[in-house]
């Protein structure tokens, strides 16, 4: 498999006032194409600092981040918009879908930045909730979905620019137990589908459905290990 993310040397600290805070200390992981992965970590272990550098949120103070070959770690404001615009579909916790928007229009907003022509936003756009089984409420508007039906909608918009890889941030965190095994199903048919996918979790049980668990410690990975047979959240939501 190719590489798509290596962290070489990686440390970020935050300076307030006169206290310094080390959030990553020296870290170092490379994730290949077609990788699942679950960063874990209590509150303050650097797992989110970690999240905001991989999707280019954030710089790291010193160390290297390469994406797809490309050592982003000192570019301009701009050219990180553009990386993040391009090769990273992000998943939040809250959807931040637009209220008052459709699930088509929702979806097709990375490629309005993108200056995709409009026939192609609407196929593409199409595509994607066809991905996540969502077609048949492309016109519904947001306040029309059940809290699941949204999270599909915000995998549908990070699917669309067809990034590098997909980050989720806690994505299953506003959804009951029977909603978190359907969007997991999801994430793991897309990752059968080759596609790359990076999920801050605190949830053990989540975690599971990945095939790769890395767990830091204040600022530190102390553990990244293979999940020998991770759980199948298809089988699981049809024994509901």
């Amino acid at each position: 498999m190719d590489e798509v993310v290596r962290l070489h040397n990686i440390s970020k600290i935050y300076t307030m006032g006169d206290q310094r805070v080390e959030a990553l200390k020296d870290i170092s992981l490379t994730v290949q194409t077609g990788d699942f992965v679950a960063i874990m970590g209590a509150s303050g272990s650097g797992k989110s600092t970690c999240m905001n550098i991989l999707g280019c949120l954030d710089k790291p103070t010193s160390g290297e981040y390469w994406l797809e070959g490309v050592n982003v770690s000192d570019l301009a404001k701009n050219q990180l918009a553009d990386i993040r615009n391009s090769k990273i579909g992000f998943v939040f916790q809250g959807f931040n879908l637009l209220a008052r928007t459709t699930a088509r229009e929702n979806v097709e907003l990375p490629l309005i930045y993108a200056k995709t022509s409009t026939f192609e936003r609407h196929e593409r756009a199409e595509a994607a909730l066809s991905m996540v089984g969502l077609s048949e409420r492309a016109d519904h508007y947001s306040n029309q979905l059940s809290g699941g039906q949204q999270q599909r909608v915000a995998i549908a918009r990070a699917l669309v620019n067809q990034p590098a890889i997909i980050m989720a941030d806690e994505p299953t965190g506003n959804l009951d137990s029977k909603t978190t095994l359907e969007i997991m199903s999801i994430f793991q048919k897309l990752n059968r589908q080759g596609i790359t996918i990076i999920m801050i979790t605190h949830e053990p049980d989540v975690a599971a459905f990945t095939s790769r668990n890395i767990v830091f410690r204040d600022g530190h990975i102390i553990s990244d290990s293979r999940v020998i047979n991770p759980t199948d959240a298809k089988k699981m939501k049809g024994a509901i």
